[in-house]
């Protein structure tokens, strides 16, 4: 038997649900008499309030693609996802996994050959600065800049899975082959990436290199993980990193 609450436990546990709703955020779009009384002023509080960065996924039907980095041409912003991911979703993009929070439109896609795509942001009450999550509670970097990888320099990137990691530029102009096709023109490091970290942005300080593609070996065994040059990627879109 299920026992009951009293009135009072019951207005009591109804607060507690509605102050954890704020502190995650969360996004209700059902059309109950909630969604009626909610205000204009507020929805547009909750609009504002959304931010996306690198390192952020967005979602599609078919697709959950990490942003690389955020970049723009003019006034229009743009999120690098990796080709080989957008080209399974698309073309609306969304903040949630519900597809509720559509904030991008699918302007660009090259896998294989090379793999990188952009997103046109299209959500003007979103906010898209030029930082990265690094996860793991290792915080937020402002990235100012885009910059080729040489031999020998050191990176770093942020992996959904396997966090904030960093190694040493071992090889550029890198082929492989992979579900889909051959990619060329990519950078290696011996920094290490588990499943589920495609697509992270890679960077030595606060300048830009590249997004992961790929990897062998894990975070337990250590191994090689593969990058996605960003600068050929900017030109070929007319984008800048900000």
């Amino acid at each position: 038997m299920i026992p009951s609450c009293s009135p009072s436990v019951r207005r009591t546990v109804l607060r507690a649900v509605v102050v954890l709703a704020m502190l995650l955020g969360w996004y209700a779009a059902d059309g109950g008499s909630a969604r009626a009384a909610q205000g204009a002023g507020d929805r547009a509080g909750q609009r504002a309030a959304l931010t996306v960065r690198g390192g952020d996924v967005l979602y599609s039907p078919g697709a959950r693609c990490t942003v690389g980095f955020n970049a723009r041409s003019g006034s229009a912003a743009y999120a690098l996802v990796t080709g080989q991911c957008a080209a399974r979703g698309g073309p609306t993009w969304y903040a949630d996994p519900a597809l509720t929070v559509s904030v991008g439109v699918t302007a660009g896609v090259r896998f294989p050959g090379n793999d990188y795509a952009s997103v046109r942001y299209t959500n003007t009450s979103a906010a898209y600065p030029g930082e990265v999550s690094l996860g793991g509670g290792a915080g937020i970097l402002d990235i100012t800049g885009a910059g080729s990888p040489v031999v020998g320099q050191s990176v770093c990137h942020a992996g959904r899975v396997s966090g904030y990691r960093c190694g040493t530029v071992q090889a550029v102009n890198v082929s492989i082959s992979y579900g889909g096709g051959t990619v060329t023109g990519l950078f290696r490091s011996n920094a290490c990436a588990d499943a589920g970290d495609i697509g992270g942005p890679a960077f030595s300080g606060a300048t830009a290199l590249g997004v992961i593609v790929a990897a062998s070996g894990n975070c337990a065994v250590g191994g090689s993980t593969y990058y996605q040059p960003v600068t050929p990627w900017l030109a070929a879109y007319g984008l800048s990193i900000y």
